[in-house]
């Protein structure tokens, strides 16, 4: 088990993913990584906390909330009200 406290959904070719994910190593925010094109399970959770759409990057908490394209400072925000 990671020390993670999300869990980012994505995909190789998204570009916002690559941002966020440049953003956090950058930070040093740790977090899970799941490629939904490799996981296909994983897309029901996508879907559920996207109104059915493939959105991503779709960030999924250890609380069970979500945020879909959130910015660094929302991620920040969030993981440092769940610490």
């Amino acid at each position: 088990m990671s020390d993670a406290s999300f869990t980012m959904y994505t995909t190789p070719w998204c570009g916002y993913c690559h941002r966020l994910k440049s953003q956090l190593d950058h930070e040093g925010i740790a977090y899970d990584i799941v490629d939904i094109e490799q996981q296909p399970d994983a897309v029901q959770i996508v879907e559920s906390a996207n109104g059915g759409n493939q959105t991503v990057p779709t960030l999924v908490y250890s609380d069970g909330t979500s945020q879909t394209n959130p910015s660094l400072a929302q991620v920040k925000e969030k993981v440092a009200a769940l610490a």
